[in-house]
């Protein structure tokens, strides 16, 4: 059996191929915690809750949809953590302290990778000891600056911890070019465009008959760029520019004789919905009240402070992200957010979010055109665009690549499986003579 690992941003998924060279996607099922029903994806995400502990009283750490169903059914004594994947760059986050115990990082991923490997090793094809993972072109911290080797480094320790031996590291890009590659039978240049939740990731590569006849695979690939906007950022744009002013953003309160509007880093957190929670300080929690008392719009500061008192920021990313989803198949949708005693209920038209999120196509778009320009391919020269990932449905971003390639050389499939199926097809590949 050899494994692929996509461990992502927002969601994971592990592929395997067997002796006979056919992949199949892990299905995760629940600890019981949740009424869901298997999936092929697993929630990247994390949470510890009071309630359940193991044999040495330590809260027990609950993985995916296990971790959601305890942080929404819980009384308050639960930390749900995700966006693991997008912290590695991050030299200041080294850890996190829950509930007196400290976490690092890479430990934190490990127990959402072990998860993974378990997986696959419930199919009863012996331990996973060594493994294709997947990663972004670029890592690239917050100032801009190149930190590959630090972020990898990380990653490798975390696979070690979670009792994998060796990884090997794949472009996810990449592997979603084996993933396509399986349908060819002939030789083709590839433009593979993969949109995970925190980036976007192109290769050009030449797939077919040909490159599996290479001695070395990786002279199949003529060159990758990346960019760090994706689903997420997507999301964060319904919030700021759609749903924040509900809670005030934009909006002012009277002090000192002046009109002063209300704290804009208040917003800057709203825009990611496990922020939210870091809202609910004392002293936060006490200048709100404050506000509100000399607001001019003071029911958004009290709908505020209830989606941060009653921890509803999970239900309004859930809300926000069924809206993106809908955009995708309607010109219009309303998005609707109703936990009494907050209800917001707003018209959202596909063309006001594609203007809303016009900047990030725009800098999508640049970076494919640094890719071309940079490998020296004309577009003439692409025999097809392959798109993958969640964010390949948008109707925007499917545009662009309609416009510079013509639809008809534009083609899609397996968006939150096709990476994990690339990577278990190059570790076939990689690992079948070792």
């Amino acid at each position: 059996m050899f494994v692929g690992m996509d461990f992502g941003t927002s969601n994971s998924a592990v592929g395997v191929v067997d002796a006979a060279g056919i992949a199949r996607i892990v299905s995760h099922g629940t600890a019981g915690l949740s009424a869901a029903a298997t999936s092929e994806t697993l929630r990247s995400m994390v949470a510890f809750d009071r309630a359940h502990r193991d044999a040495h009283g330590r809260p027990l750490p609950l993985v995916g949809q296990d971790g959601i169903a305890a942080y929404l059914n819980g009384d308050g004594e639960c930390r749900l953590l995700q966006s693991f994947k997008s912290h590695l760059t991050s030299r200041l986050f080294t850890s996190a302290t829950i509930f007196n115990s400290a976490y690092s990082l890479e430990r934190l991923i490990a127990i959402v990778v072990e998860r993974l490997r378990l997986g696959a090793e419930g199919r009863g094809d012996g331990a996973v000891a060594k493994v294709v993972a997947g990663r972004p072109v670029r890592f690239v911290a917050e100032d801009g600056k190149d930190a590959d080797a630090y972020a990898l480094a990380r990653l490798t320790d975390a696979f070690a911890l979670a009792g994998i031996a060796e990884v090997a590291f794949e472009f996810e890009p990449i592997a979603a070019a084996y993933y396509y590659e399986r349908s060819l039978d002939h030789d083709e240049t590839v433009l593979v465009a993969d949109f995970g939740g925190g980036t976007s990731d192109f290769c050009l590569v030449r797939l077919g008959p040909g490159r599996r006849t290479m001695a070395r695979p990786e002279d199949a690939i003529i060159g990758t760029n990346g960019v760090g906007i994706a689903g997420d950022t997507f999301d964060r744009r319904i919030v700021e520019r759609g749903i924040a002013e509900f809670f005030g953003k934009n909006t002012t309160y009277h002090s000192n004789r002046k009109d002063l509007p209300v704290p804009d880093w208040i917003y800057g957190k709203f825009s990611r919905w496990h922020h939210i929670g870091f809202l609910g300080t004392g002293s936060t929690l006490r200048m709100l009240r404050d506000i509100q008392r000399h607001a001019s719009h003071p029911e958004r500061i009290e709908d505020l402070l209830t989606l941060i008192e009653y921890n509803l920021g999970y239900h309004l990313y859930s809300a926000v992200e069924q809206t993106k989803l809908a955009l995708s198949r309607s010109d219009s949708t309303d998005f609707i957010f109703d936990h009494a005693p907050i209800r917001i209920e707003r018209r959202v038209t596909r063309a006001e979010f594609e203007g809303w999120i016009a900047p990030e196509l725009a800098k999508i778009e640049e970076c494919v055109e640094t890719l071309l320009t940079s490998t020296g391919t004309p577009t003439a020269k692409v025999d097809r665009v392959f798109m993958t990932g969640g964010s390949s449905l948008v109707p925007a971003v499917r545009a662009i690549f309609d416009r510079r390639f013509g639809a008809e050389r534009v083609s899609a499939g397996g968006e939150f499986v096709s990476v994990a199926s690339g990577l278990a097809y190059r570790a076939a590949e990689l690992f079948s003579n070792r």
